[in-house]
């Protein structure tokens, strides 16, 4: 497997919403929830971040299949810089009631799969928040802590931190052919900084996945009010391939990646153009969305209500099963998870991997992963490849605790593109 040590570990299933450790997964619990999209608002395809005391809201929009109108509540949470909970008292970091109601919501409209619709801003009139740093939406069924539908991440930053960055190709093996080098440089003239090494955590997020992600990077250079995290082989991430794509805004019309577009009553099927594993090809430059989606119907202005669920049927060639592990389709489809949903199955006759997913009308990023029995690390590698050239944004969290402070403060925050610096 390539470059798996740069992954984190991932479980298959989750049994409650915190681990062992006290860290919150951004994770979706309920099955007959799909569509979840979480950005800031006006701008489907931005990473969640928003700054502390700006306008700035973020946006979590979501349907429930179950066709019936639920009591959703949710609550705000404040973590540090490895989404575990925070000590601080909830009136601390935020104004307004702790556990609020979802209003918005709407009911699907001419669909053959019915569904409600549901709609959130943060902050709004019943919650502002007062501090910077990570912070979880955890969502619950009749105001009930044993009834969470999900928990997802976003994070409110402050300005304090100058952060000047790029994406670099590596200069040295295993990874000049394979890999990204995000090198930076932080200046803090505006904080009051003791022990950089100790006051300061940094993050690097690769298109925000929290399976590839640089932990807790440290300077190689110290300078007064600057710190220097250049030229390290610590700063290196996997650029991997460009994320396949489908469109399915029309119904009627087969864009270039479907194959077939059939109504079997009571509900459309779209079956994709078989796909093959690209890990021993040259790479291929073509845009996309960084494994993200979005949901659009052609020819209507209701986006959200009017757009239906097709079962979208993926086919992955290959002479012969991957041993020792199981195959995935993955992306923000997915919610970047991995479970029986979206797992697919091996058809000898085939010859090839199999998997349907329900998935609303719009237009989509994806990628295959294979996941070890052993291990139970995603790696997406060994079957996309992975290449230098590849495009990706990284998000860059400045993190500020110092020795006498309770909580993690978002002092910087920035997004750097491998292709677009």
């Amino acid at each position: 497997m390539m470059l798996l040590t740069c992954l984190l570990t991932l479980k298959l299933s989750a049994q409650s919403t915190d681990d062992n450790q006290g860290i919150i997964p951004d994770i979706v619990y309920r099955e007959s929830i799909k569509s979840v999209l979480f950005h800031r608002t006006g701008w489907e395809l931005s990473y969640p971040v928003i700054e502390l005391n700006s306008p700035d809201q973020i946006t979590l929009s979501f349907d429930d299949l179950t066709d019936e109108i639920r009591n959703y509540s949710y609550t705000i949470i404040h973590c540090d810089a490895n989404w575990i909970p925070s000590s601080i008292p909830v009136e601390e970091y935020l104004e307004g009631f702790s556990n609020n109601q979802i209003y918005d919501y709407s009911l699907s409209s001419n669909t053959y799969v019915g569904y409600v619709h549901y709609t959130l801003n943060v902050p709004n009139d019943d919650v502002r928040l007062l501090l910077s740093g990570n912070y979880i939406v955890k969502v619950l069924e009749d105001n009930d802590e044993d009834k969470v539908a999900m928990t997802k991440h976003f994070a409110v930053t402050e300005s304090q931190v100058k952060i000047d960055a790029k994406v670099i190709r590596p200069l040295t093996q295993p990874y000049l052919d394979s890999g990204h080098e995000i090198i930076f440089s932080l200046y803090y003239d505006q904080l009051d900084i003791v022990d950089p090494l100790t006051e300061i955590q940094v993050r690097v997020s690769q298109n925000n996945r929290s399976d590839l992600v640089l932990n807790d990077l440290k300077p190689l250079t110290i300078k007064e009010g600057m710190l220097d995290y250049s030229a390290h082989r610590n700063n290196i991430l996997p650029g991997g391939n460009e994320y396949r794509s489908f469109e399915m805004k029309n119904l009627k019309y087969q864009s270039g990646s479907v194959k077939n577009i059939e109504f079997i009553n009571p509900y459309y099927h779209v079956e994709l153009m078989p796909d093959k594993p690209r890990n021993k090809i040259a790479y291929f430059f073509n845009e996309d969305l960084n494994g993200r989606y979005f949901i659009d119907i052609q020819g209507s202005t209701k986006k959200t209500t009017d757009a239906d669920y097709v079962f979208v049927h993926f086919t992955l060639l290959d002479d012969s099963p991957f041993p020792d592990g199981q195959v995935y389709v993955f992306g923000a489809l997915t919610n970047w998870a991995i479970g029986n949903n979206n797992k697919m199955e091996y058809n000898a006759e085939r010859k090839c991997y199999e998997a349907t997913l329900l998935l609303k009308q719009g237009y989509y990023n994806y990628e295959y992963v294979f996941v070890s029995d052993k291990t139970h690390v995603i790696d997406p590698f060994d079957i996309e490849g992975s290449f230098y050239e590849a495009e990706n944004d990284y998000l860059i969290y400045v993190y500020y605790r110092p020795s006498n402070a309770r909580y993690d403060r978002l002092v910087g925050y920035s997004l750097v593109n491998s292709l677009r610096q």
